[in-house]
């Protein structure tokens, strides 16, 4: 198995078409079929089905994809290793959630693009577990989660902080001067949320479906800041980390609800995958990150006093 013919499969993987997977490796398409053929002679698997005009992989196929995938990356990795010893250089790919890599990471990343400019940063958003599939194919480095306990045996993860987590709306709304909101009190409100697979939505869904409390609407946002617009305008209840609302508290622009039920506030973790080679650039960063974002408290005392957990 040689590494052009990982190269063109790659390349064939995400284009299924062969005349543009010619064009992207600098070939001509017969060279293409030929390494692919030769490919799946040794494996003794079609990797690709050819219906006409149209090209999808098999599903022997998509079994090998993150294989091929993980062995590029590394053998990638080592290059840059030998070329650059252990100074931290070349691109480091990391997925986090919007408001994770919004209002946590700047200041990290000023630290560490001055300590270490050879560095190339690709940063990915994600909505709850969508980075997994990623991690395994080694498409990205590091992924940051707002989820209490990684369960996957795959990866390797240390704690970085508790985030916490408000019910808010505008302060005209009817639950905003309430002494206490229970989960009983959604009943038939319109919820603002973020994504199913969100770590502290579903801690809301749980909650409310152990009280067999049916929400009036739910409508989902790929988007923080377009969630806090349309509850500027009031358009419903919303929840979120309190970092990213802390300005608009400050600014009585929202109000936190004084919530009673079970907490809602996440754990966020860093992890990697437990086969992934740590590369000079990769150790620098989680170092850095582990250094950088701790448990202090709120630097907003109305955030950190406003609601009930």
């Amino acid at each position: 198995m040689e590494v052009r013919q990982l190269q063109i499969f790659r390349t064939l993987a995400e284009e299924l078409n062969f005349t543009r997977t010619a064009e992207k490796v600098n070939t001509v398409q017969s060279n293409v079929t030929a390494q692919i053929k030769a490919l799946e002679e040794e494996l003794g698997v079609p990797l690709f089905d050819r219906l006409g005009r149209r090209v999808t992989l098999t599903d022997a196929g998509r079994r090998f994809q993150p294989f091929a995938e993980q062995a590029l990356v590394v053998m990638e990795q080592g290059q840059r290793a030998i070329r650059n010893g252990a100074e931290p250089s070349g691109p480091l790919r990391i997925s986090a959630p919007e408001s994770i890599l919004t209002y946590r990471l700047p200041p990290v990343l000023r630290v560490f693009r001055r300590r270490f400019p050879m560095v190339e940063l690709v940063f990915v958003p994600h909505i709850g577990v969508t980075f997994a599939a990623e991690l395994d194919a080694g498409k990205i480095d590091i992924a940051i989660s707002m989820c209490d306990t990684p369960s996957n045996p795959s990866y390797k993860s240390y704690r970085l902080r508790t985030e916490r987590i408000f019910l808010f709306g505008e302060p005209s709304h009817p639950l905003a001067n309430r002494r206490i909101v229970k989960p009983t009190d959604l009943s038939g409100q319109t919820l603002l949320l973020t994504e199913v697979g969100c770590g502290y939505r579903a801690k809301l869904d749980r909650a409310l479906a152990l009280q067999n409390v049916h929400p009036g609407n739910i409508t989902e946002f790929s988007s923080v800041e377009a969630m806090k617009q349309c509850v500027r305008v009031g358009m419903g209840l919303a929840l979120l980390p309190a970092i990213v609302i802390s300005r608009e508290l400050r600014q009585h622009l929202f109000k936190a609800l004084h919530w009673a039920g079970p907490s809602l506030d996440v754990t966020t973790h860093i992890l990697w995958h437990k086969d992934k080679w740590v590369s000079p650039a990769m150790a620098a960063f989680l170092e850095l990150l582990q250094s950088q974002i701790d448990d202090a408290p709120p630097a907003d005392p109305q955030a950190a006093t406003c609601c009930s957990s």
